[in-house]
């Protein structure tokens, strides 16, 4: 029974963070719950297949092993953001850590840890006072706009379109047979916490009659 009480302890302890990370940290920046299950269902699976070793140091290198498949695979067809591959990391990683109150003395060292961790996620959700630019790839019409010596009014056509606050611009390949360019616009983000939220980059393609985003 001890057995089990320290494995029910270890588990519920190990999910309850998983859920404060996703449900408290994650989710309420993103409202994205795209990812919440696999989110909390990786870090379920990685700690009860641990829980099962019977050695820690075997468990740590099959858990960061499993971990490196799972990045190697990327989900192919559908490759995952930078931001949510860093949560996956983190995920992936607590059980890891969380395993070894298991078998080890270490309740207080896995218990700071953890509180560490979401302190730090948090603080880092929060923005910690910096200002993240975004960019979006156009592939703008008006070509006689690109020149150098009309960069301004380039600039406002774009911020009147997009309705961004365009900080700068970046000229990219010109296609002067159908006299369009692509242009990339670097603006302070608009979203929350200044993450885009789509795995490529928006392209806007503009016509003399419409425009779509």
């Amino acid at each position: 029974m001890s057995d089990l009480a320290s494995f029910l302890l270890s588990f519920g302890f190990n999910l309850l963070v998983a859920i404060i990370l996703v449900r408290f940290i994650y989710y309420p920046f993103t409202h994205n719950k795209r990812y919440v299950l696999t989110f909390v269902a990786f870090n379920t699976v990685i700690f009860l297949v641990l829980t099962f070793l019977t050695s820690v140091e075997i468990g740590i290198g099959v858990g960061f092993g499993l971990f490196a498949i799972f990045t190697i695979l990327r989900y192919r067809t559908d490759p995952i953001p930078v931001r949510e591959m860093t949560y996956m990391f983190v995920i992936a990683a607590l059980p890891v850590m969380n395993s070894a109150s298991l078998t080890k003395s270490l309740w207080p060292q896995v218990i700071a840890a953890n509180i560490a961790i979401l302190v730090i996620m948090f603080v880092l959700e929060k923005e910690w006072g910096f200002k993240y630019e975004q960019s979006k790839r156009i592939t703008y019409e008006k070509i006689e706009l690109i020149r150098p010596d009309r960069r301004n009014e380039l600039m406002a056509d774009l911020e009147q379109r997009t309705g961004l606050k365009i900080k700068r611009v970046s000229i990219g390949r010109i296609n002067f047979l159908k006299d369009t360019a692509d242009v990339t616009v670097y603006y302070e983000s608009v979203e929350p916490n200044g993450w885009s939220y789509s795995d490529e980059p928006v392209v806007i393609a503009y016509s003399s009659t419409d425009t779509e985003d």
